[in-house]
């Protein structure tokens, strides 16, 4: 059984997240997905110009596996470019710099919110206090763990 991927650091989600060649009906396209993980290597690689360990510093990866999430997208995106696919970019095990997300246990509704701001007061769609915090923490534990320390037994 293969070992899970741990969470890719994202510095933020991508604004566009669908692309598609002009003037053909998106029912007739192909369509390939690039992952929130490929997408911010490749932002990091090729638009930032980051050399790979810088790049893998910041997603929190080795360089070995940055190397192979730039190569993969970059393969995608030429492949949409010279066969007219449609892209989108979704999905892949990343968490978000600078960010916390929740889940409403009453509506199931999913946010985020900064880090530093506080426990939210209730959820933004049904107002109600039972709600999860459901990613890993600033330092990297499980949500709600200890951080690393273990609980003192009674």
């Amino acid at each position: 059984m293969a070992r899970p991927h741990y969470p890719r650091r994202v510095a933020a989600p991508p604004r566009v997240v669908y692309f598609k060649p002009a003037g053909v009906p998106l029912r007739e396209i192909a369509e390939i997905e690039l992952t929130v993980d490929e997408f911010e290597a490749l932002r990091l690689a090729d638009l930032e110009g980051l050399y790979q360990t810088d790049g893998a510093r910041r997603m929190g990866i080795s360089r070995a596996t940055f190397a192979r999430i730039v190569e993969a997208s970059r393969r995608k995106v030429a492949e949409a470019l010279v066969h007219g696919r449609a892209l989108r970019i979704g999905g892949g095990p990343v968490e978000f710099a600078g960010e916390r997300r929740f889940r409403c246990e009453s509506c199931r509704k999913e946010w985020s919110a900064p880090f530093g701001t506080g426990r939210p007061a209730g959820c933004p769609g049904c107002g109600s206090a039972a709600f999860l915090r459901t990613d890993r923490g600033p330092r990297g534990g499980r949500a709600g763990a200890a951080h690393g320390r273990r609980a003192k037994r009674g």
